[in-house]
């Protein structure tokens, strides 16, 4: 895997994006840039906060710049938001990169999301229905964080993309 090609992990809430994003990013010796860290030093606040104060549609667009930013930058390891995947810029722009999709089963989603305040309250089965083709259309591979631990999908990860790196994981 040259590093030439950023890593776009996408997932719906609870997924664990920015854990796996992490681990991979160190595995590959590049960046990680999140969009929960992103919103809060561009836009003053976490994604409940942004719904809550400016809507939905707001958050919306700005995960989407998030993303966008990054993918026009330096190649690094992204975590983006669920949502970003419903922006047609974003879906083109995601041809660029190896894009990594965490799911699971909605229960265990929901269970994941309960566990944290900064994010805005939407139920899983919901944000499945509307954004599973998308995450579909983009993904170049699928792995299930019910069933892996966020290591094991580094190491999956690793091996899809034939780095040196999945020999030292």
């Amino acid at each position: 895997m040259s590093k030439n090609k950023p890593v776009v992990v996408i997932g719906l809430m609870g997924s664990g994006k920015t854990t796996a994003g992490r681990l991979i990013g160190e595995a590959l010796g590049l960046p990680l840039s999140d969009s929960d860290p992103y919103l809060k030093a561009r836009h003053g606040g976490t994604a409940a906060q942004i719904a809550a104060g400016e809507g939905a549609e707001a958050l919306h667009r700005y995960e989407a710049e998030h993303v966008l930013h990054e993918l026009g930058g330096e190649p690094k390891v992204i975590a983006a938001a669920a949502s970003t995947v419903e922006d047609p810029r974003v879906r083109t722009a995601l041809k660029q990169a190896f894009v990594v999709w965490l799911d699971a089963a909605d229960e265990v989603l929901a269970e994941r999301m309960r566990s944290s305040d900064h994010r805005p309250d939407f139920g899983p089965a919901a944000m499945r229905a509307r954004r599973e083709p998308y995450f579909r259309e983009v993904a170049d591979a699928v792995y299930d964080v019910g069933e892996l631990r966020p290591e094991q999908v580094r190491d999956a990860v690793l091996r899809d993309l034939g780095s040196p790196a999945a020999d030292q994981a």
